[in-house]
């Protein structure tokens, strides 16, 4: 089998292409107002919180961020970090290069899972206190108070962590925050929301704001894989070709035992249709030239199977810019 996926891999594609590279520019109106609204709510903020894709730690971030929050304490949490295989060297990396644009602290996070509850009180909190009361507040200087912005491209978890703020501290189940596995779930700036009582602190939700130029192919489809672009604006058989490619490009080939394929492929139709007969996800369809019915392969269905395994890391746990650092 060895033999066999290496010798495949000297045909896979060096190139990546998609067929509507303008769906990749994806920049509603409310992003535009997020962002006014952020900067007219920043003189009573007293530390950013920003939320991101571990999977993704340098590509997506929204560059306009910077220009807005360089005289606010920022800590980032790069979250879903369950999803991405990172040793202590990467880890480092990453963390660097990201104390280079101005962050002050980084974080790896799985806000899914109940056992960050304990972080979350014990180290996230604490070091927002820390970052605050080691900058001058400003207009709020005195205060015993504290007001964090949350903010992130959609989808990376922003609204997990405002709700398991509340419940780990406030004991207060429900939502005080929207959660959704579809990008833009947030549409607004909303008021505060308290998550803490001694000190009272409060968070500031946004909606997810992406650049409004995203630079180049590679960037946008790895937003896409991770759901932070919708799936319906760039399409999911596209978003697969895209992990194909990326996959192959490294001979990581997880694929091929996880859909009992016979050997790698290049082509993501053919990967499709073989998830499609697989999993029974076909349409009878009548031959207008044999007047007989075929059973042809659902290649959406087929596509949203493979990105929810992705997505779920039942295909690896990749680190998506590992030639970014």
């Amino acid at each position: 089998m060895a033999k066999h996926v290496y010798n495949s891999a000297k045909t896979f594609r060096q190139a990546f292409t998609v067929p509507n590279a303008q769906a990749l520019k994806w920049f509603p109106g409310h992003m535009l107002k997020g962002m006014e609204r952020i900067q007219a709510t920043l003189k009573d903020i007293d530390c950013v919180v920003e939320v991101h894709d571990a999977r993704i730690p340098i590509s997506g971030r929204n560059p306009n961020f910077r220009n807005i929050l360089s005289l606010r304490p920022h800590l980032l949490l790069l979250n879903k970090a369950d999803l991405v295989d990172l040793n202590s060297s990467q880890k480092e990396t990453i963390t660097t290069m990201l104390r280079s644009e101005g962050v002050d602290t980084v974080f790896f996070t799985d806000l899914r899972q109940f056992q960050q509850n304990k972080f979350l009180k014990t180290r996230i909190l604490p070091k927002i206190i820390e970052l605050t009361e080691s900058r001058p507040r400003f207009s709020r200087e005195g205060l015993n108070e504290f007001n964090i912005l949350v903010i992130g491209v959609p989808n990376v978890g922003k609204s997990t962590l405002i709700n398991t703020l509340r419940w780990a501290n406030l004991g207060r189940k429900g939502k005080a925050s929207s959660v959704g596995a579809i990008a833009g779930v947030t549409r607004s700036v909303m008021s505060k929301i308290k998550v803490k009582t001694e000190p009272p602190m409060y968070i500031v939700d946004t909606p997810g704001i992406l650049t409004p130029k995203i630079p180049d192919i590679e960037t946008g489809m790895r937003l896409a894989l991770c759901s932070c672009l919708p799936d319906y604006l760039v399409e999911e058989e596209n978003i697969v070709d895209y992990l194909l490619y990326w996959m192959n490009r490294r001979g990581l080939f997880r694929y091929v035992d996880y859909y009992q394929m016979d050997a790698p492929t290049d082509s993501h139709l053919e990967l499709l249709a073989h998830v499609a007969f697989e999993k029974k996800k076909v349409n009878k369809v009548k031959d207008v030239a044999t007047n007989e019915y075929k059973m042809m392969p659902n290649f959406k269905e087929a596509a949203m199977i493979v990105l929810k395994a992705f997505r779920e890391g039942h295909l690896g746990g990749f680190l998506l810019d590992d030639d970014k650092i």
